[in-house]
């Protein structure tokens, strides 16, 4: 029954609060770092690209993906605090690392709609003296439209700064193109449910083609997600797509493995960290 399945996935969701505040307490959360790639060969990268993901370390289940906890954190108003710690982890690890890289980072929707929590992003930047132009934010369609409006404030005050933003999940909402003129955004993250096939759904190929060319008009770049395959790659490329982020590209490693003595790719046998796996 309905109310059965209610107190089941109650039960689930009180069990992974405890699990949320007891890897706060103890530290832990891991970053993982994705590599972001530009297609367009005369595009001379000005630096390295990647999305910063969450994991969480857990005695019994091992490294645990964020999509398994992150409902229940949203709805018991726990997603701020690992907004927080991911944003104060993010900017500590840039402010030590002297590679210039461009780290993005995915907030929610209740973050963003948080004066506080901007206050915290602004003094977190001023407090390790990071450059702000390392620093993308990536917030998904469907927040920033809801939030419409403290939204755009949050961009405004962090743009101002040097940050840049990415909308995430794009595609995916109906309304997408009619928000785009309001939204200060720099990058498109084309939704990878339309990417993951695009080189067997003619559909989709379309989709990723259409949300291109309105990028290209409005001078924002785009990234595709999923990019799971060379086929699929080529058909990106083919379509004029700027970036592609996914397994073609490069596997999430993490980012304490990245190391500071090359420009494309962390490299093992430097340091201590004799583990280093490639990025690309």
């Amino acid at each position: 029954t309905t109310e059965n399945d209610k107190i089941i996935t109650q039960q689930r969701e009180m069990h992974w609060v405890s699990k949320i505040n007891s890897a706060l307490e103890e530290n832990r959360f891991q970053l993982y770092f994705q590599k972001i790639k530009p297609l367009k060969n005369n595009e001379e990268e000005f630096m390295n690209h990647g999305e910063v993901l969450l994991r969480m370390a857990d005695k019994e289940d091992g490294i645990i993906s964020p999509n398994m906890f992150l409902s229940a954190a949203e709805r018991y108003n726990m997603i701020s605090l690992i907004d927080e710690w991911v944003v104060e982890n993010t900017i500590h690890w840039l402010s030590k690392h002297k590679q210039k890289i461009l780290v993005s980072v995915n907030l929610s929707g209740k973050s963003i709609s948080d004066k506080s929590f901007l206050n915290m992003v602004v003094s977190k930047i001023k407090q390790y003296k990071l450059n702000p132009e390392l620093l993308c934010f990536e917030i998904t369609e469907t927040a920033a439209i809801s939030h419409l409006a403290t939204a755009i404030h949050f961009m405004t005050v962090l743009k101002k700064l040097g940050c840049t933003f990415a909308l995430d999940d794009f595609g995916s909402g109906l309304s997408s193109f009619s928000y785009l003129t309001s939204l200060p955004v720099d990058y498109l993250k084309i939704d990878g449910s339309f990417v993951v096939d695009i080189d067997r759904d003619p559909m989709h190929y379309a989709m990723v083609n259409s949300i291109n060319e309105v990028g290209q008009v409005m001078g924002i770049k785009t990234i595709a997600e999923y990019a799971a395959s060379d086929t699929i790659i080529n058909c990106l490329k083919e379509i004029g797509v700027d970036h592609a982020q996914g397994y073609a590209v490069s596997k999430p490693i993490p980012l304490s493995m990245i190391s500071d003595n090359d420009k494309t790719e962390a490299k093992a046998g430097n340091n201590d960290d004799s583990n280093i796996s490639k990025l690309n």
